[in-house]
């Protein structure tokens, strides 16, 4: 229980929990105009052995790092607040958009609620038994137990016209593309224990990149990369004309670039933390800086590889969006944006032309107030996506999510 229990918790307040492989950060937020305006902040760094790879190892551990987050926060906002929005990330956790084309008997009768919802109910059925078959594949085990943990209609489409509510329209063909995001019960279950210590009641688990994507998604066509490099993970978001296509994670990230600085330089993992961050501050000297570079070369090159290999899932007849967002700790290194600026690593991916590569910032998330003004890292942006998406949850619910959280409650049951 938190320290801090005893101030009162007003209900339009509410709490992020970024549970990081290398640190849990946590924001206390009021939802108030439209905006999620940030009012406290906590930052603590994971021991190592509490996560790996973006996944829970030491539940104990995790949960004393997260309460002391919380509790620094906390101290900041002079309040509390018991509902959380939690992300989470991972190599398991499996994102995508399913499509489906649906050819209507009677192409002059209105669409109803109820055919709606029949349609939706088979792209969920379709995506829920692809994401098993994906993690079955992936970890070895037949009867993977998984779990929805975000799901947003991304287009509806009548004889290929887009339209926001599709009731009441007439037509022959239509197609519907819904974006869900699932991951091992196992994970989750982590998580849920995690928050019940805390005694937090959860608003939302949320597929990290997701919320990133959604956070700087814009009216129109806005189409862009996301890639968020953590401690444990590399998270990757696709968004085409405003629609989050899926994400993708591999296992490389900041904590990765920290062992090969300690084997190359002889140092303990502690000591080549501090060399990485004042490598990528420019705080380095000149002979050690060259040092830097050398030990990372390689591994920066073996992560541009596994970028290429997660974007190439999203390019079957796709041009790939050509700008391109970073975020988290791990993008501060000089070498991932210098050699995303080169054109070897997208060999053999179809962008129309070369990328635009730039660090994300808290004003490109506009429904996102900064009050403690310390918001201003590239790892800042995650937790801060997160509070933007908790807007949409406690926002009104249309049409076409009334039809959706229908169709996977049917599939949760």
């Amino acid at each position: 229980m938190s320290l801090f229990s005893w101030w009162k918790k007003p209900t339009n307040l509410g709490l992020v929990l970024d549970i990081g492989t290398e640190f849990v950060k946590a924001l206390i937020f009021e939802a108030k105009d439209d905006k999620a305006q940030i009012i406290g902040s906590g930052r603590i760094r994971q021991q190592l052995g509490q996560m790996q790879g973006g996944m829970v190892r030491d539940i104990k551990g995790v949960i004393q790092t997260s309460e002391k987050a919380i509790e620094e926060a906390e101290k900041e906002a002079q309040a509390s607040a018991d509902k959380a929005i939690i992300g989470i990330a991972g190599e398991l956790i499996k994102g995508a958009t399913t499509n489906v084309h649906y050819t209507r008997l009677d192409p002059e009768k209105e669409i109803t609620f109820k055919e709606l919802a029949k349609i939706i109910r088979r792209v969920q059925e379709e995506a829920f038994n692809q994401a098993r078959e994906m993690l079955a594949e992936e970890t070895g085990y037949s009867s993977v137990e998984v779990k929805l943990v975000n799901s947003a209609i991304v287009v509806v489409k009548i004889d290929g016209y887009k339209v926001n509510n599709p009731i009441g329209f007439k037509g022959k063909e239509v197609m519907v593309g819904v974006f869900n995001a699932f991951a091992p019960l196992v994970h989750l279950g982590a998580l849920q224990t995690i928050a019940d210590e805390l005694g937090l009641d959860i608003l939302s688990i949320a597929v990290e990149p997701y919320s990133v994507a959604r956070a700087f998604v814009e009216e129109g066509d806005f189409s862009a990369i996301f890639i968020d490099i953590g401690g444990g993970t590399t998270d990757v978001a696709v968004v085409r004309k405003g629609g989050v296509e899926g994400t993708k994670m591999f296992a490389l990230g900041g904590r990765a670039f920290t062992n090969r600085l300690a084997q190359e330089l002889s140092l303990s993992f502690t000591e080549a933390e501090k060399v990485k961050l004042k490598y990528s501050a420019g705080n380095l000297s000149k002979d050690l800086r060259e040092k830097v570079k050398i030990a990372l070369a390689r591994d920066v090159e073996v992560w541009s590889e596994g970028l290429n290999l997660a974007l190439e899932e999203f390019t079957e007849g796709e041009l790939l969006p050509s700008r391109i967002y970073l975020c988290g700790g791990g993008s501060l290194l000089p070498e991932i944006k210098e050699i995303l600026s080169k054109g070897e690593w997208r060999k053999g991916l179809p962008f129309a032309r070369e990328p635009k590569v730039e660090f994300s910032s808290l004003k490109n998330v506009a429904s996102v107030i900064d009050k403690t003004a310390k918001l201003s890292a590239p790892e800042d942006i995650t937790p801060a996506s997160l509070a933007s998406l908790s807007l949409e949850l406690i926002g009104e619910e249309s049409v076409l999510d009334e039809v959706l959280n229908q169709a996977v409650k049917a599939l949760r049951t």
